[in-house]
């Protein structure tokens, strides 16, 4: 396990115990037996998990290790959540998603 994925399970479970469901989004794309291009996930740039808190607010999520910065793509989807009233930001450790969960 890498140390952006041990992060990012220690966040989830964090979120769990805070009672905020969740999910991990991968995504990407692969080719099928005919050389198809598969995509799955939600779309380009979106977060690394994906949760709805108690009261019902969307929650988006991207782990980054300290030091990594977000892509263009990243920066419009998180910004796109907070407009529309979710909750997102990038985070780099338990804490940061804790408190931004909170906030």
């Amino acid at each position: 396990m890498t140390p952006e994925q041990a992060l990012l399970n220690a966040i989830r479970l964090k979120l769990s115990e805070m009672g905020i469901l969740n999910w991990r989004n991968n995504t990407g794309a692969l080719r099928d037996r005919e050389g198809r291009l598969i995509k799955y996930g939600l779309c380009v740039g979106s977060s690394d998990i994906i949760g709805i808190t108690p009261q019902g607010r969307f929650i988006a999520i991207e782990v980054k290790l300290p030091g990594k910065k977000l892509t263009k793509d990243q920066q419009k989807f998180l910004r796109a959540i907070e407009i529309n009233g979710g909750i997102a930001g990038v985070c780099h450790s338990v804490e940061e998603a804790e408190w931004l969960v909170l906030k």
